[in-house]
């Protein structure tokens, strides 16, 4: 299935629900993995549903949409280790499955027996490696439903701007430590479409996530899930494969990194796809167009029964 969307312009009503990046953290709370601060969101009532975020933002992003998901659903989200709010130890092995640990540990923590998952970006890895453990019976909990949204599920059609190639290779450490706000913007900003780019508040309120907590000094460490999803390619693209769940991908086109490409393979390689495509929409679909995001989201979920 194949659905096609121009990508709207945020509405006047929409700016009005927007939270700021204080108010964000102050509704947060924080719980303990493996000694180490994690940041967590909860509201609204329903259904379960995960938020999970990338690469290199934080739960934040999901802030323009956050309430109209409310409304329908117990939304969950959270900051994953070396990411916004959350603790960033610079003395730690960061990778993909210590973050599904995370999110696995803490959703059977939470005593829950089934959830949806919503996730971009890095956190589509995340679930793609969820799914893989799910399809191996080691979840404690049902994965109800999947959708994703732009993200490297496919590492042969990824398109890495340049500073994350830097980042990955042996220089990493010193560009990371040495990256400048002005660098940051310049490459962050050719991740949006240019009907929706970021604004001057937005682009501080990123800044200020990415650098809290000293976390620039890591950004080296955390952007090696490239070469992860390189080497655990078969299990994370079979997990995609083999899912009985529903599953959508909601992709900005015009997202350099993993926008078109990534949505031809996705539709070659998935049985019976459901994609939805948002034209004049980058990177960050639900920062850039969260109604568009949030309807194809509700009606894929109201195609099944939960």
């Amino acid at each position: 299935m194949e659905q096609v969307i121009p990508g709207s312009e945020i509405r006047a009503e929409q700016r009005q629900d927007i939270y700021t990046l204080e108010a964000w953290q102050q509704a947060g709370k924080w719980f303990s993995y493996d000694g180490h601060a994690i940041f967590s969101r909860m509201a609204g009532a329903g259904a379960p549903l995960v938020l999970l975020h990338g690469f290199p933002t934080a739960s934040w992003d999901w802030s323009r949409i956050w309430q109209m998901l409310a409304s329908q659903n117990q939304l969950l989200s959270l900051d994953m280790l070396g990411f916004g709010f959350s603790d960033k130890p610079s003395d730690y092995a960061y990778s993909i499955e210590d973050q599904a640990d995370l999110v696995q540990g803490w959703i059977e923590g939470l005593g829950l027996t089934s959830v949806h998952l919503l996730a971009h970006d890095y956190g589509s890895t995340v679930v793609q490696e969820l799914l893989a453990r799910d399809q191996e019976a080691s979840l404690s909990f049902r994965i109800a439903s999947v959708c994703l949204l732009n993200g490297g599920l496919f590492p042969e059609v990824h398109n890495p701007l340049l500073i994350q190639k830097i980042l990955k290779s042996p220089l990493g450490g010193l560009i990371s430590r040495g990256l400048t706000r002005g660098t940051f913007e310049r490459n962050f900003r050719r991740l949006f479409g240019e009907r929706n780019p970021p604004e001057h508040p937005d682009m501080e309120d990123f800044w200020q996530l990415l650098t809290y907590n000293n976390g620039r000094g890591i950004l080296h460490q955390l952007i090696q899930f490239m070469e992860e999803r390189r080497c655990h390619r078969n299990r994370w693209v079979g997990a995609l494969q083999n899912a009985s769940q529903p599953m959508r991908l909601i992709t900005g086109t015009a997202d350099p990194v993993s926008g078109s490409a990534m949505a031809r393979r996705y539709r070659e390689l998935i049985p019976a796809p459901d994609v939805v495509s948002l034209r004049n929409v980058g990177h960050y679909p639900h920062f850039e167009a969260p109604w568009d995001v949030f309807s194809a989201y509700r009606d894929f979920r109201g195609s099944f029964s939960d």
